[in-house]
């Protein structure tokens, strides 16, 4: 079967096809699934581009998705032909994370998906959403998940809620779609004006252009009437935490997702003490959190937005055009 591997020194120049023996059949409480797709992420292009370590010839990808061909003995909750989407932590099924999730992330500490073929545990799968090809389900994984749980796990977003959203990546327009679904006023960032009418489309209620309006976090404040938003989905980091402070209201939350502009810097404590702000670093959620999430896509009729698709033989490719910044929501490997 294909496979794409990272050979040290990680790189996209690294990122090497190869042929792997076929796994074989599921033993019991297993299952083999043929994957068709898997999605991009940040933490993906972070891996193959060594600023996570990975060991040698590591298989990369956290998201995939495709079609159960067999299962072993004492499998019950899929059957040959069910299409199912991977989970980011196999060993996080519900509650608190156990130590080993974090070091057990698909094609991170463990292989991941860019492949034919894998045969894994069933729980490391669960079902997608009703109507759902296998190029959607791939972009539930990390992005989906993540969105999710910033506003209804760790939070509590209702209708009446405002929430931030930063730029037009997976996490932000799944949280733009998330939040309108649940009745909220969404605020949306961008450089881009043309990307900015884009999340107009999709629901967002008021733009603000941050290269022209630095000052980001005083205008959501003013476009809440002083208040500021219930909740920021931050995927900035330190390099703009600091106006998402200022955007948020007396007692808000921070969801602390990312570290696009930056992995570390100062911190305005006084800011976050004076304002009793609440400000959570979270990474993608559980096994029961993704059922939860495509429970909610499917009574609220939601799809993702894909920008691009790419070949698996074209991964390198797919992460140049990631890192350019020319997408608008998803961008797809087709498997």
């Amino acid at each position: 079967m294909r496979a794409v591997r990272l050979r040290a020194p990680a790189s996209l120049d690294n990122l090497t096809l190869t042929d792997l023996a076929d796994p074989g059949q599921p033993g019991p409480g297993e299952i083999r699934v043929r994957l068709a797709a898997s999605s991009l992420n940040f933490h993906d292009y972070a891996v193959v581009a060594g600023m996570i370590p990975a060991a040698d010839g590591r298989i990369p990808m956290s998201d995939g998705a495709g079609v159960v061909e067999a299962v072993g003995e004492g499998v019950t909750q899929f059957a040959v032909g069910d299409p199912v989407v991977s989970i980011f932590f196999p060993d996080w099924i519900d509650g608190a994370p156990p130590t080993s999730a974090f070091t057990r992330v698909p094609g991170d500490g463990i292989d991941g998906y860019a492949r034919d073929v894998v045969v894994t545990p069933d729980h490391w799968f669960t079902r997608v959403p009703a109507g759902y090809s296998v190029a959607e389900a791939a972009t539930l994984t990390c992005a989906g998940l993540t969105a999710w749980r910033a506003l209804f796990v760790d939070d509590a977003i209702r209708p009446g809620s405002t929430v931030l959203v930063q730029g037009s990546g997976g996490v932000s327009i799944f949280a733009l779609q998330f939040a309108k679904a649940a009745g909220a006023r969404v605020i949306a960032t961008s450089s881009s004006d043309d990307k900015l009418a884009r999340l107009k489309d999709l629901g967002a209620d008021e733009l603000i252009n941050y290269k022209a309006v630095p000052a980001w976090g005083a205008k959501a404040m003013e476009l809440t009437g002083g208040r500021g938003v219930d909740c920021v989905v931050e995927i900035g980091g330190a390099g703009t935490l600091d106006q998402s402070m200022i955007a948020t209201r007396v007692g808000g939350h921070v969801a602390l997702i990312g570290v696009l502009a930056g992995f570390a810097g100062p911190v305005q404590t006084a800011l976050l003490m004076a304002k009793n702000l609440r400000v959570q670093g979270l990474t993608v959620g559980s096994r029961q959190q993704q059922l939860d999430m495509i429970a909610g896509i499917e009574a609220n009729a939601i799809r993702p937005v894909i920008s691009d698709h790419f070949p698996l033989e074209g991964l390198a490719d797919a992460f140049r055009h990631q890192a350019a910044n020319k997408h608008f929501g998803k961008i797809v490997v087709d498997i």
